[in-house]
């Protein structure tokens, strides 16, 4: 039986590259599309496929919270991470979740039909550049969710009165969260935090 596989990514060009990779594989057949996390479980549902290839930055959920979303009610699916982003937070993140592979954007090809084949039958892929960062996660900090909104605000530029107006609080409330990701992450101020943070995938700024 082939393969069954469902993409889900909001990039037109890369669903038509791995549609296009997949027509050439005669053990595996492309089942469904999804152009963002929602459209990514409602389809998991409606075809039960063999795997799953989830991009993370989608509109609607994103691909980690549709991907917990999945394995929570499907707990033997099997997920591939793919990405353009290699920060160890997002690897972290996507595996926490309940991925068994994750791959960056720039290795499709017969690198992700490799994953495809791999996760298939049971076993996890993460290649060895990824699990060398993973290796090296620390995850000494564990940002609330308010924290993290802080710091994406402070990413952007915007001063705490700013932040402040954003978030609905005080601007010393704000300087409170912004104490406490600072001493989370083991930096000295909000620059070293927001360099930091982009590296690790902690935030996006896009």
């Amino acid at each position: 039986m082939p393969i069954r596989v469902l993409t889900a990514d909001d990039h037109p060009v890369v669903r038509a590259g791995v549609r296009a990779m997949i027509a050439n594989e005669s053990d595996i057949d492309l089942v469904a599309e999804a152009t963002d996390g929602t459209e990514a479980i409602e389809l998991y549902d409606e075809h039960l496929p063999d795997v799953v290839l989830m991009d993370l930055r989608m509109p609607r959920t994103n691909g980690v919270d549709a991907t917990r979303a999945i394995v929570t009610a499907h707990p033997r699916a099997r997920i591939i991470a793919l990405t353009s982003y290699e920060g160890d937070a997002d690897i972290f993140r996507a595996l926490d979740a309940g991925a068994r592979g994750y791959l960056l954007k720039d290795m499709l090809g017969t690198e992700v039909i490799r994953a495809i084949r791999t996760v298939a039958a049971g076993n996890r892929m993460i290649p060895p550049e990824i699990a060398a960062r993973l290796a090296e996660f620390t995850p000494r900090w564990e940002l609330t969710g308010r924290e993290e909104e802080v710091l994406c605000l402070a990413a952007k530029g915007l001063r705490n009165r700013e932040i402040a107006n954003v978030i609905g609080r005080t601007e010393g409330t704000v300087k409170v969260h912004l104490k406490h990701v600072l001493a989370k992450l083991g930096v000295e101020d909000r620059t070293q935090a927001v360099s930091l943070a982009i590296q690790r995938g902690i935030v996006h700024l896009d």
